[in-house]
């Protein structure tokens, strides 16, 4: 392993550390999909797709 990848892995384990306390607030108490949540979930990601097709087409 070079010094790249150490850092990396000691990187992530920080961030684990860093999130842990949030992950089992979040498991003890989940939060309820609102009525309006997938829909705009979903249409958060289609303009991502559409973003990352027009990086892809310009490159072209």
């Amino acid at each position: 392993m070079d010094w790249m990848q150490i850092g990396a892995l000691i990187a992530m384990g920080l961030m684990a550390f860093a999130m842990w306390p949030m992950v089992k607030r979040w498991r003890e108490n989940p939060v309820e999909a609102q009525e309006g949540d997938w829909s705009t979930a979903i249409f958060i990601l289609g303009l991502v797709a559409l973003f990352v097709l027009m990086l892809i087409w310009s490159v072209q």
